[in-house]
């Protein structure tokens, strides 16, 4: 089975409701892979705002040449960041990269007649999961609304935004939430690299009493020596990751003592094939892993983990949830946990009713 052609189109999501920051939207490229057999596979990049168009020239015309006439399976990896290296090893790059991975195994697990979590190989029938937002400009009426659908869901741990120009707001609304939740309710809170080293040790301090679970990118994700001068001044576990991208960056994280739960996003890190051996290294360090959102693939994959904490629900962002598919995935959460039954490959068919990227520029 060898590929015959490569293609990607971008696709603009409308959210529900605008994440604080004005992200209206997060992009869908959606990546096919054709063989000389017939057989598609299936793989997509996902961006908020930033890079949808560019991924999606990356894919139609440099990553054709390195790929028509291969052995289609996921050992092209290498050679394909290879091949994009004048464009940079990082950022757009690995998302271009990441749509190719993602549907070279689908490829694979299809041709086996095997789900995705078959073919990577399936660990345990099911996974926690937590109620995620991004809910830092709610009123506080609307954030405990938030977190009551959460708790009705069946989910006993959740993740608020914290980082508000006054502490005294953050206390507040961690504490509101802690109340909803119970004591026994795993409360985490995600700064998303607002504070500095000093705003972020007096931040902790305050919120420690309401017993986070961890806190999320309190300080500039590539500052990892920033990071470690923190640990040393608070015991609330770190957890770090969505803007990491190569197995390197998550090693040195944990050679400074900086992360305690490990976050892969699977596109931004470049696929399936580089988010597997990240996982692998965690593992082997000690550390646990929680998929960074798009919970439909990240739950899958989850099931395969040789160490896993728990999967992020992103409150009313889930490909399902924004119409971006034209059946059910085979994910479900319930009562928080998740499960995958897809059928072959990994189930994600996207709808042919959506919105192009570029019909949203002249």
């Amino acid at each position: 089975m060898r590929v015959s052609g490569v293609s990607a189109r971008a696709f603009r999501l409308p959210l529900h409701r605008a994440w604080d920051g004005g992200v209206d939207r997060n992009d869908l490229v959606v990546v096919r892979v054709r063989t000389d057999t017939g057989q598609v596979g299936t793989g997509f990049a996902w961006t908020p705002l930033i890079g949808a168009r560019a991924v999606e020239a990356l894919v139609n015309d440099d990553c054709p040449a390195a790929l028509v006439g291969r052995e289609a399976h996921p050992a092209l990896w290498e050679e394909l960041v290879w091949h994009l290296r004048e464009a940079g090893t990082s950022g757009l790059t690995l998302m271009a990269v990441a749509g190719i991975d993602i549907a070279l195994w689908d490829l694979r697990a299809r041709a086996a007649g095997e789900s995705l979590v078959e073919a990577v190989g399936r660990r345990r029938a099911s996974v926690p999961a937590y109620g995620s937002g991004v809910n830092l400009d709610y009123p506080l009426a609307d954030l405990e609304e938030q977190v009551r659908r959460w708790l009705a869901a069946g989910h006993s741990a959740v993740k608020i935004k914290v980082g508000s120009a006054e502490l005294s707001r953050d206390v507040e609304r961690v504490g509101a939430v802690r109340e909803l939740l119970g004591p026994d309710g795993v409360l985490m809170v995600d700064a998303n690299q607002r504070w500095d080293v000093p705003t972020a040790a007096r931040a902790l301090a305050a919120l420690a009493d309401f017993d986070p679970f961890f806190v999320e990118e309190p300080l500039p994700a590539q500052d990892l020596e920033a990071h470690a001068r923190l640990r040393e001044r608070t015991g609330v576990p770190f957890a770090i990751g969505e803007n990491l991208r190569t197995v390197q960056e998550f090693e040195r994280a944990v050679e400074l003592g900086v992360v305690d739960v490990a976050q892969p996003n699977v596109v931004r890190v470049g696929g399936i094939t580089p988010f597997l051996r990240i996982a692998e290294s965690m593992a082997r360090r000690g550390v646990p892993v929680a998929p960074h959102l798009l919970p439909e693939l990240s739950g899958q994959l989850a099931l395969c983990l040789p160490r896993v904490a728990m999967v992020e629900e992103i409150d009313r962002a889930s490909f399902a949830e924004l119409g971006a598919l034209a059946r059910p995935s085979g994910v479900e959460f319930d009562r928080g946990r998740v499960r995958a039954d897809t059928g072959p490959g990994h189930g994600l068919v996207f709808a042919d009713t959506l919105t192009p990227v570029a019909d949203h520029f002249p």
